[in-house]
């Protein structure tokens, strides 16, 4: 996907506005994009998001967020095809769904033999929640349908749609409460080991993310096929896809998970290459990107690059006076995918005002002489750079302060809930025109 230079634009479907958002208002979106001259949509993950408005706390790492369906009367049936085609996650969450609505708590604490999965109380709710389980299954599959034909109008107009997949997966999820054995627990499904990050760019105290760390030794029992299911359903729906958190595959920050902060914790060692090595056995080589920032090794530096995956830059990281930042579009190799910013980041407006005088003026010089606001000039540079692929999320194209970002690392409030009231019209992308060479100047500048 990356051999040819493109451009995209960072957009979750739940800030589109209207209800049916992955309907009239994704395919305006769409046609947007590509009278634009932009050749990538890119999301955060599709699946469930939790109570906090979160993609990457769900309730499900392979269902879809039904609520981007809008108000619908009912759902036609689910072809036979689809079930047995999801069969690896779908009767489980359905399941889950319909258990978490009965008991509306954690499943830590549903009833001891539904918790554990007792084969005789499994047997008895399937046959007395029949109804319900089929309606969550209906609904999965006309998510799977609407995403289908969005992905249909997209490719006729050149768009190609950038998923995302999180690292690690809720504690109080289907996922896990279908397979406990894969995840460090205790007898009674509760955490025995924290995962997040040490201190950082985000956050002084680190960051804990209350989801269980894996068995690897388990997963690799079976050729990782936990792993393979997840990445087969993510290759289904998308032509690009983040591994987020990349350098957990390397090593994972875990701690004890009844402490206060994640400072004291340690590095535990991941499968590495050997559960790439899985995912390419069974489905052959897929178009993945390695978020590779934040605390970088040299190990993780190798496994990705011997994997062949491009990495990640971010303008908002590159202006510490080194002019060999490597976040700097200039030195960014050309198997790299470059971002004003990502969801984690503030507006690309919004840092630009946050900034010292000092390192304002730095960035101003970096931007050149110019009529147009800094932050359009910047988004030029960034077009103008060797990687590959270069990524805007829509608030830094609209120009857009604070208010407006999506996510800020570390805090539990007033994230995930930015929506557009309307889609801008085509001036939006009139201080971007150089977006357009980035589909003519293929061959001669690029080499992957």
């Amino acid at each position: 996907m990356l051999h040819q230079r493109r451009a995209g634009v960072l957009l979750h479907p739940t800030s589109l506005p209207g209800n049916d958002r992955l309907g009239s208002a994704a395919r305006a979106f769409v046609d947007l994009l590509a009278r634009g001259g932009f050749s990538v949509w890119q999301t955060l993950p599709l699946n469930p998001c939790d109570e906090a408005g979160s993609p990457y706390a769900s309730s499900s790492v392979f269902a879809g967020e039904a609520a981007l369906l809008g108000v619908r009367a009912s759902y036609p049936p689910a072809s036979t095809e689809f079930v047995a085609a999801q069969a690896a996650w779908l009767p489980d969450y359905a399941l889950f769904r319909v258990f978490h609505e009965e008991f509306s708590v954690a499943w830590t604490q549903w009833p001891a033999a539904l918790r554990d999965r007792d084969p005789e109380a499994m047997a008895q709710a399937r046959e007395k929640y029949a109804r319900r389980i089929q309606a969550v299954i209906d609904e999965q599959a006309a998510f799977d349908a609407a995403w289908a034909e969005l992905r249909a109008y997209a490719h006729a107009r050149g768009v190609l749609l950038f998923g995302d997949l999180p690292f690690f997966v809720a504690h109080d999820s289907a996922d896990v409460w279908a397979h406990p054995e894969l995840f460090q627990l205790d007898a009674e499904g509760r955490l025995s080991a924290g995962t997040g990050v040490p201190p950082d760019y985000f956050s002084r105290s680190g960051q804990q993310w209350n989801m269980p760390h894996y068995r690897w030794a388990r997963m690799a029992e079976d050729g990782y096929a936990w792993w393979v299911a997840r990445m087969r359903r993510q290759a289904q729906l998308f032509d690009l896809i983040r591994i987020d958190h990349f350098r957990g595959l390397d090593a994972a920050w875990t701690f004890d998970p009844t402490a206060d902060s994640a400072i004291d914790g340690h590095w535990e060692v991941g499968p590495g290459k050997a559960l790439l090595d899985a995912i390419h056995t069974a489905l052959g080589p897929l178009p993945l990107v390695a978020e590779d920032l934040g605390h970088i090794t040299e190990a993780v530096d190798e496994l990705r690059v011997a994997a062949g995956y491009p990495g990640m830059r971010v303008l908002q990281f590159a202006f510490d006076g080194d002019p060999a930042n490597p976040h700097l579009p200039e030195n960014c190799e050309p198997n790299t995918v470059l971002y004003s910013g990502t969801h984690d980041n503030e507006t690309l407006a919004g840092w630009l005002a946050s900034l010292s005088p000092e390192i304002h003026d730095r960035v101003a010089a970096y931007a050149g002489p110019t009529t147009r606001p800094l932050h359009v000039a910047l988004i030029q540079r960034l077009l103008e750079a060797p990687a590959a692929l270069v990524m805007l999320p829509l608030q830094d194209l609209l120009g857009l302060g604070g208010s407006a970002r999506m996510n800020t690392p570390g805090t539990d409030s007033g994230n995930w809930h930015w929506r557009l009231q309307a889609l801008p019209d085509d001036a939006v992308f009139d201080a971007c025109r150089l977006s357009n060479l980035r589909t003519q100047r293929i061959a001669e500048d690029l080499q992957l």
